[in-house]
């Protein structure tokens, strides 16, 4: 069975500068604006806030790189639409130093690009937006991304230079999780038509970035619209790609975006391949749309021997919703050890006979089962707010964190009251999840 992880470690940390006076004031006055360091390279000064959204706007290439990577450093959110203008700089080391400073500004645990170590040693840690965007939607932060830097992000996805393309295409496909409601509806409908066209782009990088941005974009939503065919079609396309990896993420967006009209061709291809990673992705997608045409495949892999395919038949036979079908389930489950398999019963049990969520809560405190209690717990998330009511008092502090990501990634806002208790948590990572997933609730 597949492990869909969140792994990819973000390194934690970001310093601002405050300027302070030295003298009591006698009357309270505005805060001072935020002073951000100079790199080491340029002096040891230090540039106030203004002159480096001033300087953006340089005729000078290396006045706006220097901006850029000052304001970067800092992630300063008010920076972010002053920014958004260089992420189609007409120089190319400029607009990635922008569009990472975009990323940085929004991530839920900023990355700091220089650390001095002593006196000596400075260790530098690249901000990707590759990465970012493989860490999952829960990279990010409480704070939306204004449209102005999403707009500008995806006009930089069609910059001739694939590297930039790229790094821009998965910065929009990290920063755009954020939007919700209207505005969510509208980037939908103004964004399909451009990431469908680079699916058919000559660089398989980019195209792999897009089709793995549609999936990350247009996964479904309890409120979302029926998604546009000529989105859904074009990757159904991609997945005669000559690229590997592209097939590959191009079942695993159809699954994500449960568009039936995939379900033939992917069927196909998972008799085509069988029991290797494209038939089991194949597979996967087939079981994630739920069509009541693929039971009799469901059933077969019930029966058979394979554990890997009978979890992810009894996934598929649970999202049906056909209660007739738990029989059949318990049935194939008896004297079965396999962890995996057994937490897709206990998901199919919640969906089917509506039992209590307590296995799948405990299976977050395990490792090896922590992702995919996860998905399921999203899932089953809408309409079943009250059945999260014991887990956001329990005293593991991460595990209340996972419940409100969770309660936030499934969308439904009737759980908004259970997350906002958990804004008053005494453990700031529990805060922090809890802003986030407040955020996302507000905005459906």
């Amino acid at each position: 069975m597949r492990t869909r992880t969140l792994e990819r470690a973000l390194l934690v940390s970001c310093v601002f500068f405050l300027s302070a006076s030295s003298a009591a004031p006698a009357a309270p006055t505005a805060p001072a604006p935020p002073v951000f360091p100079a790199p080491p390279a340029l002096g040891s000064g230090q540039v106030p806030f203004e002159q480096a959204v001033r300087d953006l706007t340089s005729p000078d290439a290396n006045v706006r790189l220097r901006a850029a990577q000052l304001l970067k450093e800092a992630a300063y959110p008010e920076a972010a639409v002053p920014l958004a203008p260089l992420v189609t700089d007409p120089q190319d080391d400029v607009q990635l130093e922008a569009i990472a400073a975009e990323v940085n500004i929004f991530l839920a645990e900023k990355i700091v690009p220089r650390k001095r170590v002593g006196f000596l040693i400075e260790v530098r840690n690249k901000i990707a937006a590759e990465a970012a965007f493989s860490a999952g939607p829960l990279a990010v932060g409480p704070r939306p991304a204004p449209m102005a830097v999403l707009t500008a992000l995806r006009a930089a996805a069609r910059d001739g230079n694939p590297q930039i393309g790229v790094e821009a295409l998965y910065a929009f496909g990290t920063l755009s999780v954020t939007t919700g409601g209207n505005l969510r509806r509208e980037l939908l409908r103004s964004t399909g038509p451009d990431l469908a066209a680079m699916l058919g782009a000559p660089d398989p990088g980019l195209r792999l970035a897009a089709v793995r941005v549609i999936g990350r974009l247009f996964e479904k939503r309890p409120q979302d619209e029926a998604i546009d065919p000529n989105v859904g079609d074009a990757v159904i396309v991609a997945l005669n790609d000559g690229d590997r990896l592209v097939k590959g993420a191009a079942m695993s967006t159809l699954g994500a975006l449960r568009y039936e009209r995939a379900v033939q061709a992917l069927t196909d291809l998972f008799q085509y391949y069988g029991r290797n990673d494209l038939g089991m992705a194949a597979f996967d997608a087939i079981a994630r749309i739920a069509h009541t045409s693929s039971v009799p495949l469901f059933s077969a892999q019930l029966a058979g021997k394979n554990v890997a395919l009978k979890g992810i038949a009894i996934e598929g036979l649970a999202r049906l919703g056909d209660r007739g079908k738990l029989a059949d389930i318990e049935a194939a489950l008896r004297g079965e050890r396999n962890d995996e398999a057994l937490l897709a019963g206990s998901f199919a049990s919640v969906l089917l006979s509506n039992v209590p969520i307590d296995p799948l809560v405990e299976a977050l405190r395990r490792p090896k089962q922590r992702d995919q209690a996860r998905q399921y717990l999203v899932e089953i998330a809408p309409g079943r707010p009250v059945s999260f009511n014991r887990s956001v008092q329990d005293p593991d502090a991460r595990l209340r964190a996972d419940v409100a990501d969770i309660l936030g990634l499934g969308g439904d806002a009737a759980a908004l009251p259970l997350v906002e208790s958990l804004m008053k948590d005494r453990d700031p990572q529990v805060v922090l999840a809890a802003q986030r997933a407040a955020a996302r609730l507000r905005s459906t």
